[in-house]
């Protein structure tokens, strides 16, 4: 196992590193939008602190859940109902209004609105852990 093995071995290698889970990812404009819409990190309001941070860790978590693109949250899910990735990521104006549609809409049966949720600091899809 000379080097026909060491290159089966890297070719092995290269295969796991390829097909490891990788985050999901947010179509760059909509993520743009829902931070220039909602996220204000220079406020001193402690609502506004909180959701930048929480913003910021969650990166696409906001509106994803998991390790698949396609995995989304509960305000993910209501966003996607409304805006398609290809047709819209250039579209600021029917994005802002989704995002607009979408936080007057309830999180859960019963539950605040996703807006109340991004107004108290929270992030509108819940905890991405």
């Amino acid at each position: 196992m000379k080097r026909g093995g060491a290159v089966l071995v890297m070719a092995a290698v290269v295969a796991c590193v390829a097909c490891a889970a990788r985050p999901a990812l947010a179509i760059k404009q909509f993520q743009d939008e829902f931070k220039a819409v909602y996220v204000k990190a220079d406020s001193s309001d402690p609502a506004e602190k909180a959701l930048a941070a929480a913003v910021e860790g969650a990166k696409c978590n906001v509106c994803h859940k998991g390790k698949e693109k396609k995995d989304r949250n509960a305000y993910g899910e209501a966003l996607a109902a409304i805006l398609d990735k290809k047709e819209d990521a250039k579209n600021v104006d029917k994005i802002r209004k989704a995002l607009e549609t979408v936080a007057a809409q309830p999180s859960a049966d019963g539950g605040p609105t996703f807006g109340d949720l991004i107004k108290m600091g929270k992030l509108p899809g819940g905890d991405p852990k």
